[in-house]
């Protein structure tokens, strides 16, 4: 792919200071335990008597395939500023990448910036391992106004910000349009109930066996069926409260799905909901907006997306966010830091975002990126963008925040789905789970 980056405004710091290290400056007893790198960095410095290190290393696990895309993009940040970048493939994965840099905190021999994940950043947060961002972002020249506000407050706590957006999605409707009218079935599905009587209305046609798939343990199903609990009043947490998860909103949510593999329009995929649809084993599936230049490609029919079915209680802000953003490690020095804050807003800039996403299906992270090149590649790509900016919120503390509450959720969901087991008394043993991991693990680090 070839790619223009016009020359960016002057990037040096005439103006402006700013705490580094919030991690341990500004945390209240709702801070964690702080190491000594963030609390090394926690004086006030000067930026306008900083300049930016010569070179930083950008350790990431290259989402998406994005390999070449994210080359390019660091060279021309190269080209306009001078600051040599190193790319380091720091893991095949976000987990693999997070624990890598959680070991190197010893050493000291982190990466200046770092892929974080949503369900990864917050653990190395609680380490005092990252940065709170919001004042070298300023003074790289970075308007962070221009962010999505959803995902840029993902990795907002306490009132600072510890990462920018970057190889971000959001789940959606995928549907086969070939068996939707070979069906006589007219539109895509808006609330639950309309997934449920579509769904039949394929099974009773004899076009597919199985209408709809879940997704199985190993494939987030927390995150997918997010959409599902929300649209019932329900969730897996309010903020660090678990109660949630055996409320008369989850339950329902939980039980609906529970139906739909019993009654024989669903099931939970043996391998990938994503791959079954692209082999037309199942007619429709919730999956990332990042799988959809794949399974379009992989499809042997026309595919249908749509934005998000809402459910009885709750119609619009229905959309989890997903994926990763970028962050910047406490134990930099100062003029890494600096320079690292340039390298992110560079490579999600409104141009950069979109090259981004042309390259690799996550969606664009700047409000004001403009995204025709994508729509006109993929018409099925603005019904992600327009989701995005209008349906999305923010996911639940004890999903992405809490470490091992994902897996507690993808194993109690699995069991739920497979099982007879009283959906009810299922939630409740997660709460458990969740409370029990929260209570001995982390919150005496968030109160230490």
């Amino acid at each position: 792919m070839s790619m223009s980056i016009p020359a960016a405004r002057t990037r040096r710091v005439t103006t402006a200071i700013a705490a580094l290290g919030v991690a341990a400056l500004a945390l209240t007893a709702c801070g964690p335990s702080v190491g000594a790198s963030s609390a090394d960095a926690a004086t006030e410095v000067d930026w306008a008597s900083i300049e930016p290190a010569e070179s930083i290393t950008f350790w990431t696990n290259h989402p998406g395939g994005s390999q070449e895309i994210e080359r390019q993009l660091v060279d021309a940040f190269t080209e306009e500023t001078g600051i040599e970048v190193e790319i380091v493939t720091a893991g095949a994965n976000y987990e693999e990448v997070s624990q890598r840099f959680q070991t190197a905190q010893t050493s000291g021999d982190v990466g200046d910036l770092v892929i974080m994940s949503d369900a990864t950043w917050f653990t190395n947060y609680v380490n005092g391992s990252l940065l709170a961002l919001d004042d070298v972002l300023e003074a790289a020249g970075g308007d962070a106004s221009t962010y999505n506000a959803t995902l840029f407050d993902d990795y907002l706590y306490e009132g600072a910000h510890y990462a920018v957006p970057y190889s971000r999605s959001t789940t959606i409707y995928y549907y086969n349009k070939d068996h939707y009218a070979a069906a006589g079935i007219a539109e895509a599905p808006t609330t639950w109930d309309e997934v449920r009587a579509n769904s039949q209305a394929l099974v009773d046609a004899g076009i597919t066996q199985t209408a709809f798939s879940f997704p199985p343990a190993e494939d987030y199903p927390a995150w997918m069926m997010n959409n599902l609990v929300w649209g019932y009043g329900g969730g897996w947490s309010d903020e660090w409260d678990a109660s949630l998860i055996t409320s008369d909103g989850t339950v329902e949510a939980v039980q609906f799905a529970r139906d739909a593999v019993q009654d024989g329009w669903a099931n939970v995929s043996s391998n990938s909901p994503a791959d079954d649809f692209a082999a037309g084993a199942t007619s429709q599936f919730i999956g990332s907006t990042g799988s959809l230049g794949g399974v379009t490609a992989a499809a042997t029919f026309e595919v249908g997306v749509a934005m998000l079915p809402g459910g009885p209680v709750e119609q619009e802000l229905v959309v989890p966010t997903g994926g990763a953003g970028i962050a910047i490690a406490a134990a930099s020095s100062p003029q890494e830091q600096l320079a690292a804050a340039m390298l992110a807003d560079f490579i999600t800039s409104a141009e950069s975002t979109v090259a981004f996403s042309a390259e690799t299906g996550y969606v664009p992270v700047r409000a004001d990126a403009d995204a025709s090149s994508l729509y006109e590649a993929n018409p099925n790509f603005q019904v992600a963008v327009d989701q995005l900016n209008t349906r999305t919120r923010t996911q639940d503390y004890m999903r992405v925040f809490l470490p091992g509450g994902d897996l507690v959720l993808a194993t109690g969901l699995q069991r739920i789905l497979t099982t007879d087991g009283d959906v009810a008394q299922e939630l409740a043993s997660m709460q458990a789970e969740l409370e029990g991991l929260y209570e001995n693990d982390l919150k005496p680090q968030l109160e230490g």
